[in-house]
């Protein structure tokens, strides 16, 4: 299924935008029950804003909320901003650090975004489990568990460490794109003849077809043997 997955998204990246491991660390937690594309929306404005630790430490929390208000849960993301900012500059010179056990110390920071911004800023190899990756794993039978830390470990003894962190964008790319919660489209799914929840979405091609999303659809379809 990770060979299959490999074929459908052959080039996967973190969908966030970003340039520096702080500016990474800021959007992934306003992702948090946000869509990236408006997180994407928010951080130009907000990362010349606030171009360093120094500047969200010493934000002033009434504007920065303002900026951020549109990604939901405004004052907790604020909150946890500003105190990322204060605890890079007391504890890490105002850099992002670059290991686990650090990063999930940090205000903002479960396992979830510090392996986001392991994998991604720093090519350290690491498994999010957002809700995407949890439901299509368990929906899949790599895991029956429901505890993002034991999705991760279980998942990461089936797969090679080195591909953690693009089999991470794979699942979460079919999630968005093929795997949909209430519908997936299972007649169109690189996965079809593996997956053990085939037909809980529509297997008719056609009708598979016009679920699928993203920029990707042209060559999944060509997958599937549909043309539009």
């Amino acid at each position: 299924m990770d060979r299959e997955l490999q074929t459908a998204f052959p080039h996967v990246y973190c969908e966030l935008d970003f340039t520096t491991p702080l500016e990474l660390s800021v959007a992934t937690i306003l992702s948090a029950q946000c869509t990236d594309v408006r997180v994407n929306m928010v951080t130009p404005a907000l990362f010349r804003r606030y171009p360093d630790a120094a500047a969200y430490a010493g934000a002033q929390r009434e504007e920065l909320e303002e900026m951020v208000r549109t990604t939901g849960f405004y004052r907790n993301k604020a909150n946890s901003i500003m105190g990322l900012g204060q605890a890079l500059l007391e504890r890490f010179d105002g850099e992002v650090p670059g290991r686990l056990e650090d990063l999930v110390t940090l205000p903002g920071f479960g396992r979830k975004t510090a392996n986001v911004v392991l994998g991604n800023a720093f090519g350290v190899p690491g498994i999010t489990v957002d809700t995407h990756f949890g439901r299509l794993v368990r929906r899949w039978n790599w895991t029956s568990e429901t505890d993002p830390v034991k999705v991760e470990h279980a998942v990461g003894e089936l797969i090679e460490r080195k591909n953690w962190t693009d089999l991470s964008h794979r699942v979460i790319f079919h999630g968005r794109r093929v795997c949909h919660a209430k519908k997936p489209a299972c007649g169109v799914c690189v996965l079809a003849a593996d997956c053990p929840s085939y037909g809980e979405g529509p297997t008719d091609k056609a009708a598979a077809a016009k679920l699928v999303k993203g920029p990707e659809t042209d060559h999944l379809l060509a997958l599937a043997g549909v043309s539009e």
